[in-house]
């Protein structure tokens, strides 16, 4: 027996997906006692090196009108054409999986609706954490357990050039440097060091738990390009590192939803995951922590993950797994960021510490002076205080000449 399936897109995971086939034949063979053939790949370009040069089409009514591909992998990204795609192949009796995280988090809802209506599966496992199976688990082994919060490093790019600052001292500018280098950023790199591969991410991770998916105006999402070595230094001092962090927080009938760079204690091994690694930290009721580790992007390890669901859906293990049924999030569902409240990590421009510690502790109270400063710098770790009058304190000088303020994890 044998599987026919289509692959939209021939880059980086598409050809990956080509690749993870060959070489798992006969695992495949033994969870199915089937083969899985590439019978089409859609793209504009030709690949007449390609063993699979052959199979390249350039219209998707090939592949639509084909009724022996029961599977398509959509390996595209972005949302348009994507989306577009995808329907089209609903609507034709064929499922979808996919690895692109900004369509989930954009038309999950959709998609998910339009799967159900024509009777076939979509599955994105490989769009959170590449090969990391965290999906999957949540909808099966963890399914009875109510996720409490999500914390996790979910983008490589940026771990990796966190890494290097701190292990080499390197600034951003020339960590970031290096990653573009060898490969692990992009030419243009906004979407990971500003956060918004990691928001799209925990947009999905939130919706598998609570059903219901954000926008991405609903996410507090912050930038980790001002991130120097001077904190790097503080963290370790404190007692930790800084990571771009990406969590969710079930507060009963709402959720709260935010990345941004944050002081990780060495005692939580999330502050441990270097280079190009992810990981994702599940705190539950019943089984408490969870942790998720592994190589988070790349065409292997995401290629892999696609290759997975496709077993799910070939198998009829797809039938087993926790039915999801996304709604959008009200407004109200998602909590503003700004009443959330965190301990955090200020330095501040100062002739006298002394001096700035003492002022400090007369706005906010609660605050804990952090030994070793540079010179011309004072840095405390406060209490808890909302953001929203840490703000306030931020904008009316009363912490003096601020430099850098970070959250801190617990």
């Amino acid at each position: 027996m044998m599987t026919d399936i289509a692959i939209l897109g021939f880059g980086v995971v598409g050809s990956g997906i080509a690749k993870v086939i060959e070489r798992s034949v006969l695992p495949v063979r033994r969870m199915t006692s089937d083969t899985i053939n590439v019978k089409y790949i859609l793209d504009k370009r030709d690949f007449p090196d390609s063993p699979y040069g052959d199979r390249v089409v350039k219209d998707l009514t090939v592949i639509l009108s084909d009724g022996d591909v029961k599977i398509v992998c959509e390996a595209m990204g972005g949302v348009h054409p994507a989306y577009e795609f995808t329907m089209a192949c609903f609507a034709a009796g064929k499922s979808v999986v996919t690895s692109n995280k900004e369509l989930v988090a954009t038309c999950g809802v959709e998609l998910m609706n339009a799967a159900k209506k024509h009777h076939v599966h979509y599955l994105f496992e490989a769009s959170v954490g590449g090969g990391i199976p965290e999906i999957r688990s949540m909808r099966t082994s963890l399914a009875m357990d109510t996720v409490l919060k999500i914390d996790g490093i979910m983008n490589g790019t940026t771990n990796y050039i966190l890494t290097r600052m701190k292990s080499e001292g390197l600034s951003f500018e020339d960590a970031l440097a290096e990653a573009k280098a060898l490969g692990y950023a992009e030419a243009d790199p906004t979407a990971d060091v500003d956060g918004y591969d990691a928001q799209r991410k925990i947009i999905i991770l939130s919706a598998v738990t609570t059903d219901r998916l954000a926008a991405a105006e609903q996410v507090y999402t912050e930038t980790m390009t001002k991130v120097s070595t001077l904190d790097m230094d503080a963290a370790s001092r404190w007692g930790g590192t800084v990571k771009l962090i990406g969590s969710f927080r079930n507060l009963g009938d709402k959720m709260a939803l935010f990345v941004c760079p944050r002081f990780v204690p060495f005692a939580d091994p999330i502050s441990h995951i270097d280079d190009v690694y992810n990981g994702i930290k599940l705190t539950l009721e019943m089984t408490s922590d969870v942790m998720y580790y592994g190589r988070g992007a790349g065409s292997y390890p995401t290629a892999s993950a696609m290759v997975s669901d496709i077993v799910s859906i070939m198998t009829g293990a797809v039938k087993a797994e926790l039915h999801m049924k996304w709604h959008r999030a009200d407004d109200d569902f998602v909590v503003p960021f700004e009443t959330l409240d965190f301990c955090y990590y200020v330095r501040t421009s100062s002739h006298s510490s002394h001096d700035a510690i003492e002022s400090a502790k007369n706005v906010i109270g609660d605050v804990r002076e952090l030994s070793g400063s540079p010179k011309g710098c004072a840095e405390f770790i406060t209490g808890r205080v909302t953001e929203s009058k840490m703000r306030e304190y931020l904008a009316s000088g009363a912490l003096g000449s601020v430099e850098s303020v970070i959250r801190i994890l617990d």
